[in-house]
Formats: C-alpha cells, structure tokens, sequence
C-alpha cells in the first residue's frame, strides 16, 4: 500500500489514521505493520465497506476535504477497503541509511552482502551517476525490466544503502560512504563491481 507524497506529513504527524483502497484482495492485514516513508505504520483494521459507508470524517482522517474527493481518487475496479491504522515511530532504516560512519563491523557485512548479489555494485554505481532518474531510465541502462530493477533497489534499500525520492533514487550517506569505500580499495575486493550478473 503506497501513500502519494501529499499525504506523508499527515502520516508523521499522526493526522491521516485511515486509508481507502480498491483491491482484489488485501496487501495489508489486521495487526500487521507498513512501512512508509513518513514511518513505520501499525495496522488496526482492514474491512470491505460500501462507497455509502466513507463519511466526511472518514475522509478527513484519510487527508481529502470531503469524501466526494475520496470516491473520485478511487480505482474503478475491486472491492473498497478501509484501512485503519496508527504509526508507531520512525523507520529503522532511516537511521541506518543517515550513518556515515562505517564501522568494521559494518563493513564486514555489508562485504558478506554484496558477495551474495553481484550486481549490487553496479546498481549503486548507477544511481550515483544518475540521482532523481526514473526508475524505467535506469533499469534499461542496466539492460534490466523496470520491476527487476525496482526490486534491487528495494534489497539495496533494507541495507540502508539507497533511499526513493519523488522520482527516482539517490545513495544514502551510508551508500555514499560504502562506494567510496569500494573505490579506494579499502573493501579488499576488486570483484564486487566488475559483473551485472544476476
């Protein structure tokens, strides 16, 4: 479940409790958590409702002026969920992805990381190059589908490697940190660049 930007502040500052989806079936479930760019969401209620039953209120704690608004941002297609939620606090990740300062025990796994996906290095090394470009543009640069690509972004991202913009991608500081790390030699592996394999 994906939160146009508009709609992050009202997720941080605990404004914007619910959300509206049209789906064949559920990506949330009750009890589980969402991680989104405005925090990390707990999730309280998933239940199919009627377009009858989205109020003004309703519609408020979901960040549109009235429930008008609601109904017209809606897909056409599926059943109409309400999703009740509350955010519990920052997302981990966004600590790990501000730290700069690599460790050698970071680098000892972020090492044992990037042996296991080859093509982690020449990822990074693309969005380095090309910060705030569309995710379409940079996959065909590697030669790659858009949604492979996304996906190696999103692994490289739980490593607190890269971080999404409203377009495109760009390296966290302890992206930056790592590949300069990587070009100065200093991970002791001349490899972990030199392939785009899979």
């Amino acid at each position: 479940m994906l939160f146009p930007q508009r709609f992050w502040p009202g997720l941080a500052d605990r404004t914007i409790t619910i959300a509206f989806r049209r789906w064949k079936r559920p990506t949330v479930k009750a009890g589980g958590t969402l991680r989104s760019p405005a925090g990390v969401l707990g999730i309280d209620e998933v239940t199919i409702i009627e377009p009858g039953q989205v109020t003004d209120e309703h519609a408020l704690a979901a960040g549109y002026p009235s429930r008008r608004e609601v109904l017209a941002d809606l897909r056409p297609s599926g059943e109409l969920y309400r999703i009740r939620f509350h955010r519990i606090g920052d997302d981990p990740r966004q600590a790990l992805r501000d730290r700069d300062d690599l460790t050698n025990d970071d680098v000892a796994e972020l090492r044992g990381a990037l042996r296991r996906i080859d093509w982690a290095v020449p990822t990074l090394r693309v969005i380095a190059e090309r910060p705030a470009v569309v995710s379409t543009d940079l996959a065909a640069s590697l030669g790659m589908e858009r949604m492979a690509f996304k996906q190696r972004v999103r692994r490289l991202k739980e490593l607190g490697l890269t971080e999404s913009l409203v377009v495109g991608y760009q390296l966290s500081p302890r992206g930056r940190s790592l590949l300069a790390r990587i070009d100065a030699g200093d991970l002791g592996d001349t490899t972990l660049g030199d392939t785009t394999d899979a």
